[in-house]
């Protein structure tokens, strides 16, 4: 018995052509087949359309969806598929008769082959061959040569695990790069068997104007196929990728490949992610002079905040790795990575809240971790209200932010309570951790609170943002 075929059709909006293209998918001459579509919160007659066609074709099933996107739509009528092998087609194109047929017969004696495509032939508002060119690992990772409508194995869609469902433009090229991963190569028909509509929306047309996006997340979600293929990731200029990726260096201290997954939770000069339990500070590109200093002269933030959190221990969230990109030398790009801290508050939560929880109790035991490092020999030289952590009850408090950290042998006195100045809260609160910070370093607590509220930050005193007098 030969294999049964799923052909796959999302559906959205696509009442003009739906018939058309569902009249040459059952004109093909391979049987079994069967036709999943999915409506994906179609807002024109298309559902209609294809419920009175499957009426009389019992070959046909439509299921519908609120709007997700093609994407989910093609993944939710490949789980409801029944065949060894599924073939998308979308609702506006058309395939040639003999194309299942001479696709399968390929999948069937090689087994190396991942997927079966052919040429293609653009209509609507084009009338020419779509000139593909020849399938190659390299040329896959710079642009995608393979259409929508390739024929492949139901469980390599399995292994894969299926279309992306998030990053939304590209999403077949996006595909094809999975499957590849998979091992083995594409085989195209030489005939031109599929036909591809082209109107002014058409969604290849769109995602022209996102190129930036694309690549990004081609670069996210395939990092190990485009270094194996093009030396590095994917650039801007796809074309140099190869060229540029050979002056390129990338340096990992660490145990960690997801640099660019996660929840953006921050996003100003640099970015920081959530990922699982850990968080992924991603620094800004330095400019020429910066990167070449950072290059060549000294390490850099992301060098600099892994091995300060070695040093700092449980002060600090425990590090899990950098990363370090360099092109003939020069940085361009820098990662850091640490475990989410158990601590959920800043110190920013404090100011102009003099209702918050334990404040003085937490205040104080602020006063005495900043002595603690002072003693230690740690002078955090961006110790502002975003850097300090603490957890709801005060007993526990980290630093962050860690690459403009200096050790000393000793601080002065007056080094360690200038430290305070960025800190714009009340008057009363810096007493409060004036007295505790004295308390420790035994050292006079009116002499240290005079000292910490006279030489508060300058530049919050010259913006008038200060809290001070509040």
């Amino acid at each position: 018995m030969k294999p049964l075929v799923s052909v796959i059709i999302p559906i959205y909006n696509a009442a003009p052509f739906l018939k058309e293209t569902l009249d040459s998918v059952m004109e093909s001459t391979y049987r079994p087949i069967e036709v999943i579509m999915i409506d994906d919160g179609s807002k024109d007659s298309s559902l209609a359309i294809a419920q009175e066609y499957c009426s009389t074709n019992q070959a046909c099933k439509v299921y519908s969806q609120k709007n997700q996107g093609v994407s989910v739509a093609r993944n939710n009528a490949i789980r409801k598929a029944q065949g060894t092998y599924i073939l998308p087609v979308d609702a506006d194109d058309k395939i040639g008769s003999t194309y299942i047929q001479q696709a399968v017969d390929i999948l069937e004696m090689q087994p190396n082959v991942r997927m079966v495509g052919c040429r293609a032939w653009m209509f609507g508002d084009a009338d020419k061959e779509w000139e593909l060119p020849k399938f190659s690992h390299a040329l896959l990772a710079r642009k995608n040569m393979i259409p929508v409508t390739a024929l492949y194995r139901k469980s390599d869609w399995e292994k894969c695990g299926g279309y992306c469902e998030t990053d939304i433009y590209r999403e077949d090229w996006d595909f094809w790069l999975s499957m590849m991963e998979l091992g083995g190569t594409f085989h195209k028909i030489d005939e031109v068997l599929f036909f591809y509509r082209i109107t002014k929306g058409s969604r290849r047309t769109l995602a022209k104007n996102r190129k930036k996006y694309i690549v990004d997340a081609i670069n996210r979600r395939h990092p190990a196929y485009l270094k194996k293929y093009l030396g590095g990731p994917l650039h801007y200029q796809r074309s140099w990728s190869k060229f540029f990726n050979f002056f390129r260096k990338e340096t990992i201290v660490g145990d960690f490949q997801d640099w660019q997954e996660g929840e953006i939770i921050f996003s100003r000069r640099n970015t920081l992610r959530k990922y699982k339990d850990n968080v992924c500070k991603q620094f800004a590109k330095p400019n020429i002079l910066r990167g070449i200093i950072y290059g060549w002269f000294t390490p850099s933030k992301a060098r600099r905040s892994y091995e300060y959190a070695k040093k700092l221990g449980a002060l600090t969230p425990a590090p899990i790795a950098y990363k370090e990109v360099r092109y003939a030398g020069i940085l361009r790009d820098s990662w850091y990575v640490c475990q989410s801290s158990e601590c959920t508050h800043t110190f920013n939560d404090l100011i102009n809240n003099p209702t918050f929880p334990n404040r003085e109790a937490i205040l104080q035991a602020i006063g005495r971790f900043t002595a603690t490092l002072h003693q230690r020999g740690v002078l955090h030289q961006d110790y502002s209200g975003g850097n300090i952590l603490f957890n709801q009850d005060g007993t526990k408090i980290q630093i962050i932010d860690l690459n403009r950290i200096r050790f000393c042998n000793q601080l002065s006195i007056e080094t360690g309570l200038k430290n305070f100045e960025r800190l714009n809260i009340d008057k009363e609160a810096l007493s409060i951790m004036g007295a505790a910070y004295s308390e420790v370093m035994q050292i006079d607590a009116q002499y240290a609170c005079d000292y910490i509220i006279t030489h508060r930050w300058k530049k919050h005193v010259k913006q008038g943002i200060t809290n001070l007098y509040e």
